[in-house]
């Protein structure tokens, strides 16, 4: 099974093979990382530092390499979307430092989902900065708990646990200093998997930035014995709820999603609207609900196959 579980959740990255990224600049500091992780050999990305950078008006990356980590500071405090992996708490408050904020001032974490790659270092930031956490009672469970949804067995999925401090609601908004995040419920990949909506200026102008939770089948059981129940259906939901999404900004958690590291560079060449790309999102999209409608097939037919 441990097999099956590793080698499956390699279907999250099949993207990045016709990503065509550049490799990020070297980072100055380091991620701490646990002694011994399955993940390391398979998806060396998630633990490489990556040197931090302001994205779009005031929203900053502080993630690794292969894990998107978002900052979002304002004069009242400051908000992080996701923690990386098990032991990288360390990393990203080092990376917010870096950009000349104080990790200290760190006043809400928000989650994608409770997935160990973006929720695994919540607690350890969380307890280094007294930040409350917020996120979709639908993941609730999985984040107090440290486990993979329906696959609670599995230890090598598991991260530390984290208290949820405040549940939100699909629609609901968190404020702060001014700036006004809206949460969407997206699931599938996970139940409680959200997306997060705000604005940021640039060169007078607003834009509309999306960071998405993520839509990926990756590890989960689509059939006969679905991940949890209603998977399919709401796998469906959202990409029925998705499919004319096009925000302006599209900000992933697995930078190949959307090209990122390629942008990046097109930023740092002189293009200060390198991320004000309309077209990333529909791409991205067309192609998660393509792979989930091939593997629910796939795993109906296997599934028939062996009755």
């Amino acid at each position: 099974m441990k097999h099956r579980i590793l080698t499956s959740i390699g279907a999250i990255f099949w993207v990045a093979a016709c990503a065509g990224q550049t490799t990020p600049p070297a980072a100055e500091t380091t991620a701490t990382e646990p002694a011994a992780d399955p993940f390391r050999e398979m998806f060396p990305a998630w633990f490489e530092p990556a040197e931090p950078f302001r994205v779009i008006g005031d929203i900053y990356y502080v993630g690794t390499n292969g894990l998107g980590v978002y900052l979002i500071p304002t004069d009242e405090g400051h908000i992080l979307i996701d923690g990386g992996m098990p032991g990288q708490g360390d990393g990203i408050l080092a990376s917010v430092s870096q950009l000349g904020f104080d990790p200290a001032d760190i006043r809400i974490l928000l989650n994608t989902h409770a997935h160990f790659d973006h929720s695994g270092g919540l607690a350890e930031i969380k307890a280094a900065t007294g930040a409350r956490l917020i996120a979709n009672a639908g993941d609730e469970s999985a984040l107090e708990g440290g486990f993979y949804l329906g696959s609670e067995e599995e230890h090598v999925l598991d991260a530390p646990p984290v208290q949820v401090d405040e549940l939100i609601g699909d629609g609901g908004t968190v404020s702060l200093g001014g700036v006004t995040l809206t949460a969407h419920l997206t699931p599938g990949h996970t139940r409680g998997c959200t997306s997060w909506t705000l604005s940021a200026e640039e060169a007078a102008k607003p834009y509309d930035v999306l960071v998405f939770c993520s839509a990926s089948v990756a590890a989960n059981r689509l059939a006969p014995d679905p991940q949890y129940e209603g998977i399919v259906a709401d796998y469906q939901r959202t990409f029925g709820l998705t499919r004319d999404w096009k925000p302006d900004v599209f900000l992933p958690n697995h930078p190949e999603f959307s090209g990122l590291w390629e942008t990046r560079a097109q930023q740092v060449a002189g293009d200060p609207l390198a991320f004000v790309q309309p077209e990333k999102f529909p791409e991205f999209i067309a192609r998660m609900e393509a792979e989930f409608e091939t593997i629910l097939a796939k795993q109906t037919a296997a599934s028939e196959a062996a009755d």
